[in-house]
């Protein structure tokens, strides 16, 4: 799941007006700012950029373009406050123009911040669906002896985390954002190491993982992250966050039908490598995603 690499979201602003370029330090009203993010170039990056201007009232809706490393604020008033913010995050931030917003890109900005509030509300959704994932099939996977239903657990978590992280409260200062991000890092960190060991000291010593268990949960976990799957789906075009969150929804289902295919081979042949193989797959995926989480920077 790497997964990791997602605040509260804007939609995409359209282009500025076609007049001639005056700076927003010289008259009031609405602007577009673009800039260009020459370090900005996956969700992480993105997510960092809209947590650091979170509590900028005056910004109306932001425009990321990662593949071209671009981004366009919407704003009333002037713009150096903006600029001052995003130069902190040592991301290279440099303003390339500042333009008056017409009719359409106010009305664009507008929709974007319902949009926002949507997207908020789905996050939340996929927040407590995660926790509550990764509480029922850690318990059942100490039950049952099943590194595969552990794994999945903390995948759930890292979910969970990265949801969390996403809808922090406005207004703390983005070190301490990223500190807080680097704790979820750690602690995923730890938890997949765990989880590849005991694939290790399982393979050594052999496991007898219960079959009827994996699937059972694996069942229940496959509703609920098809339920994610289908929630999220509907802001796939709502940024680069959204469609991260896609994928680690799409990534928990491919996990949940990887744990109940094993749970029937194990039923099967009766033997416990289908458990470790689906463990250690499902732990290096949670194993990448702290990785993702610890290379963000305040």
């Amino acid at each position: 799941m790497s997964k990791s690499c997602g605040g509260a979201r804007g939609g995409d602003a359209t282009s500025a007006a076609d007049t001639d370029i005056q700076t927003s330090s010289e008259v009031p009203g609405r602007w577009v700012s673009v800039y260009a993010v020459p370090k900005m170039d996956c969700p992480s990056e993105e997510r960092m950029i809209r947590l650091a201007l979170s509590g900028f009232e005056e910004i109306r809706a932001l425009s990321f373009d990662l593949s071209n490393r671009r981004l366009k604020v919407v704003h009333d008033g002037e713009v150096e406050p903006v600029t001052s913010k995003l130069k902190t995050l040592g991301l290279g931030a440099a303003l390339q123009e500042s333009v008056a917003a017409n009719p359409e890109t106010i009305k664009a900005a507008e929709f974007s911040a319902a949009s926002a509030e949507q997207e908020s509300g789905t996050l939340r959704w996929l927040l407590g669906i995660n926790a509550l994932l990764f509480v029922v099939e850690i318990t059942a996977g100490l039950m049952a002896q099943s590194t595969g239903l552990i794994a999945e657990s903390l995948d759930n978590f890292a979910d969970a985390a990265v949801y969390g992280l996403a809808l922090y409260a406005v207004g703390h200062s983005v070190k301490r954002q990223v500190r807080v991000a680097h704790v979820a890092g750690v602690v995923q960190l730890v938890l997949a190491v765990g989880v590849l060991v005991e694939v290790v000291r399982r393979f050594v010593f052999g496991s007898e993982p219960e079959s009827l268990v994996m699937i059972a949960i694996a069942f229940v976990a496959l509703i609920a992250n098809t339920a994610c799957l289908l929630m999220v789906s509907k802001h796939r075009g709502g940024g680069a966050h959204m469609k991260a969150s896609w994928i680690f929804s799409a990534n928990d289902v491919v996990i949940n039908l990887g744990v109940i295919t094993a749970g029937a081979l194990i039923a099967w042949t009766g033997s416990n490598y289908p458990d470790l193989i689906i463990g250690t797959i499902a732990g290096v995926i949670v194993l990448n995603g702290a990785r993702r989480i610890l290379a963000l920077k305040g």
